[in-house]
């Protein structure tokens, strides 16, 4: 093969040889580099803009906010509060405490709830003549007023009407008086009448029958109205025992809805009377918590008695649980309303906090706030037998 050419024979000429040029800067190879218009100078993108240019202008500026639960309106985050307007959004809805205070309650009837609903499988068998008979032997009654009150099958119309959970003793003669009950159909007026336990009680036009009795007692929190219901349709101490028993219970005597503590609650009709009754001396222990401390002065004079619009406010016991004298219990067993805290409002003193500690010898042993628990029988007969 010859230089350059093919085998036996002479290269073949391709037309004339090119001269080898190196690539120019931005360039092609062999010659300049082609222009594809008007090179753009490079601008860095301005403050909330695009590349190149400025920021195109919008109808509406986006303003980052937040919605206030509290105002109803929203608030934005540089500007402040921006309330909504009625005719976007309707009417504006009013925030306050009482709806955080139902809020808090609500969460606190779930947490209770599971532990109060347990207490049912404790509920005690009432049946209480061997107790009775063993109370009265050991305070040295006889046999014979051992047996009284004894279960027969004939009952005075009364108490059957006390027994059945309508009202107390006292009030069920009220009504027979004034021909509110029927027996067997007939308007019974006569008091001291007797019935069979079977005949048929009517009251208002309803038949009522004997119930079981219930006896509960509650560590009532704060916030809890004591009343069987309430036409504000706030909470009350009944949506803490809903569930505890069948039968109709209610609350004897009544705790202000920012007092705590000890609180009684049963269907026997006669133990309310005895209990509520001024006669039966029912005593109760409070702790008080004050917003200034209680000077010796005042301390001798709540000792003494403290004359109010209604009379004199005798007390049994108080002393001062601290070294500052912000912390007092008192001992009384008068049952005026608010009695505890009219004597110190008396004397210029406000309460910040009342708990009722102990009540007709009960205590709040082992009755977290918000729960109750089942009185046991021997508990009752001391209620029911109290002072007598």
């Amino acid at each position: 093969r010859t230089e350059g050419g093919s085998y036996g024979g002479e290269r073949k000429s391709y037309g004339e040889k090119r001269e080898f040029k190196p690539r120019t800067e931005g360039g092609s190879y062999g010659g300049e580099r082609k222009s594809y218009g008007e090179k753009r100078e490079f601008k860095p993108r301005t403050e909330g803009g695009s590349y190149g240019g400025e920021k195109k202008s919008w109808d509406k500026e986006f303003k980052p906010r937040s919605f206030d639960k509290e105002t109803g309106g929203y608030v934005d985050r540089k500007q402040g509060y921006k309330s909504r307007s009625s005719s976007n959004f309707g009417e504006k809805k009013s925030y306050s405490s009482t709806n955080d205070d139902n809020f808090k309650q609500n969460r606190f009837l779930k947490d209770t709830q599971k532990d109060n609903f347990q207490q049912r499988e404790k509920r005690p068998d009432y049946e209480l003549s061997d107790q009775r008979t063993n109370f009265r032997a050991r305070k040295g009654k006889s046999e014979r007023d051992s047996k009284i009150g004894d279960e027969t099958d004939e009952i005075r119309l009364n108490r059957y009407i006390a027994k059945s959970g309508v009202c107390s003793r006292r009030e069920a003669d009220d009504l027979i008086a004034n021909g509110k009950i029927k027996v067997n159909g007939q308007v019974i007026t006569e008091l001291g009448h007797k019935i069979n336990k079977k005949d048929k009680v009517e009251h208002n036009g309803k038949v009522i029958s004997l119930e079981k009795f219930v006896y509960l007692l509650m560590n009532k929190p704060k916030n809890f109205i004591t009343t069987t219901d309430d036409p504000e349709d706030r909470k009350t101490v009944m949506d803490l025992v809903k569930d505890a028993c069948p039968e109709r219970i209610y609350p004897i005597g009544r705790l202000d809805r920012d007092t705590t503590g000890l609180l009684l609650l049963t269907n026997d009709g006669d133990l309310t009377q005895k209990m509520s009754h001024p006669s039966f001396e029912i005593r109760k222990s409070y702790h008080v918590f004050l917003d200034k401390p209680l000077t010796e002065a005042h301390l001798e004079a709540i000792a003494a008695g403290v004359e109010l619009e209604d009379g004199k406010a005798g007390i049994d016991q108080i002393i001062v649980l601290d070294t500052e004298g912000l912390e007092v219990g008192i001992e009384l067993h008068i049952g005026k309303n608010r009695i505890v805290r009219r004597i110190f409002e008396s004397l210029g003193y406000e309460i910040e906090k009342l708990d009722r500690t102990i009540y007709a010898g009960l205590t709040k042993k082992d009755i977290p706030r918000g729960h109750w628990r089942f009185l046991t029988p021997q508990e009752v007969i001391r209620l029911k037998y109290l002072n007598n």
